[in-house]
């Protein structure tokens, strides 16, 4: 209970004015998103809430079009609690809309993967009975060629019905909407590489304490004024961020699609002192441009493994500003290393954040500090539907004695060679200290002698020219023997998924990788 009253406190909940606008809120909308917008309502109701590519908007002007906007979805559409509403867009203030309107009516949040392909959407509409789908007009296409047949809505349109237009109408009925608790938010999983799992998540101040407490104070969050979520709010990092962001009532830059030069650009122009990346991105804008970069106070990056050499050239550059957030869709956010933890190790996950229990297993057994195991969680902020109170992540790693996790990789990338267990993360992460070496991938292919052999896809950085002789060279004086690759591939660039990710699907396919 103090600690709640301390991060209450923090936000200023509990000044009487605060207290009174709140306690108004909950009679009128119930426990639902907008109540993030009770204290804007009279101090901070001018202050601008959402910059995307196409306007600009202030907390009491997104306020405005929400409620204009519940009431025409439950008069037209009869949108109320225990319907499923899906996402199908890119990000952009009618989807901000949108998600806090369908919260406001205690529907239910489907966010949906917007670079899926036309199979894997047909396969979501077969397996989800979805009540109403708010789209981008760019995936009409895919829709109509769907099973997907039930009403839906149009996020921007200059002459049809759209989320943009309906939200600065004026409703032709006045009565109010009743109170209703948010419904679910559920995250669909994989959607690109594989069949998306169902991840339900129920937003709660409460289950959701811990978490937003450690982005609080470990990343400062309350003393910044502009946040730039350069990821896709459809992936739980995204939206966990953009509702933490609208709590404090800073405001926040989003844009469809991501572009090194543009990220840079929108940085310089709004002086952004805190930006939502995964590793890729801190990459592309350092190349892009590094001197427009020089507000950042917080890179918090996450969704995929931090690499050690990113670590110090971010630190060469820009100084101690980048973080390290570990979670995943289903146990949420675990794990933070603020910059003093990578200073002392680059290529740590960081700490457990309070509240969390985390434990390193195999073969039904916990692992002791520097062995390796699968990563389970149990917390109050995890998945809904899990059948289990411990989530198995699928990530293998291990800690040390003093309580700092590290990364290995995936169950799935496990490479047995020789009979010799090798993770291919430590390899890749030796491979891209070297000078001439932008990026690496390590894959196991399959040798009628030896299980599986080593395979380095390597990314030279523009102009290099590097043999592979050399590559093994420098490797033997940081690696085992048996983690030496046996094979180098030099490609023009790695694939990755949507979300930052490297796609070894497609590296293990040798497809489509400009080699």
């Amino acid at each position: 209970m103090i600690h709640l009253l301390k991060i209450l406190d923090q936000l200023n909940f509990l000044s009487p004015s605060n207290l009174g606008r709140l306690g108004r809120a909950l009679r009128q909308n119930g426990v639902n998103l907008m109540l993030l917008f009770a204290l804007t309502e009279k101090t901070g109701g001018h202050k601008t809430a959402l910059v995307d590519s196409r306007e600009t908007v202030s907390y009491g002007e997104l306020q405005k079009r929400c409620d204009t906007l519940a009431r025409h979805l439950a008069e037209q559409y009869g949108l109320e609690n225990g319907r499923k509403v899906a996402f199908f867009c890119k990000n952009h203030a009618s989807l901000v809309s949108g998600i806090f309107t369908v919260s406001r009516l205690g529907a239910d949040v489907f966010l949906l993967n917007s670079s899926m392909s036309q199979q894997q959407f047909d396969r979501l509409m077969e397996e989800h009975d979805f009540d109403f789908l708010i789209y981008d007009d760019e995936f009409s296409g895919i829709i109509e060629k769907s099973p997907y047949r039930n009403p839906k809505l149009a996020s921007y349109h200059e002459t049809e019905t759209a989320i943009s237009r309906l939200s600065a109408e004026t409703s032709a009925e006045k009565h109010k909407l009743p109170p209703a608790s948010s419904g679910k938010i559920v995250l669909l999983t994989g959607g690109t590489t594989g069949k998306p799992k169902q991840v339900v998540h129920r937003p709660s101040l409460f289950n959701f304490l811990q978490p937003f407490s450690a982005l609080l104070n470990r990343l400062q969050l309350p003393q910044y004024k502009t946040a730039y979520i350069a990821t896709p709010i459809y992936h739980g990092y995204g939206i966990a961020v953009l509702l933490s962001f609208f709590a404090l009532g800073k405001k926040v830059v989003i844009q469809d699609s991501f572009d090194a030069k543009r990220a840079c650009a929108i940085i310089r122009e709004h002086q952004v002192e805190v930006v939502t990346v995964v590793p890729l991105m801190v990459h592309k804008m350092l190349k892009a441009n590094k001197e427009d970069l020089r507000s950042l106070s917080c890179i918090a990056s996450g969704g995929a493994k931090l690499n050690p050499a990113l670590v110090e050239e971010v630190n060469h550059h820009l100084g101690g500003v980048l973080y390290n957030l570990y979670g995943t869709s289903e146990a949420g956010l675990n794990i933070i290393a603020d910059p003093e933890d990578l200073k002392q190790h680059a290529g740590t996950l960081g700490r457990l954040i309070e509240g969390g229990q985390l434990r390193v297993m195999k073969d039904g057994k916990e692992m002791k500090p520097g062995s390796i195991g699968e990563f389970c969680f149990q917390n109050k902020w995890s998945m809904q539907n899990s059948q289990s109170r411990w989530i198995q992540t699928g990530d293998i790693g291990y800690y040390d004695s003093d309580g700092y996790y590290f990364l290995c990789g995936r169950t799935d990338d496990l490479i047995i060679s020789a009979g010799n267990n090798i993770y291919p993360l430590e390899i890749e992460a030796a491979l891209t200290r070297h000078p001439s070496v932008e990026d690496a991938a390590v894959i196991g292919v399959d040798d009628v002698y030896g299980g599986q052999m080593l395979t380095a896809y390597v990314q030279l950085r523009p102009g290099e020219k590097l043999p592979a002789e050399a590559l093994t060279a420098w490797l033997r004086t940081r690696l085992a023997g048996f983690q030496i690759p046996r094979d180098f591939v030099f490609v023009k660039e790695l694939p990755y998924t949507a979300v930052g990710k490297l796609d070894r699907k497609r590296v293990q396919a040798g497809m489509n990788i400009g080699a």
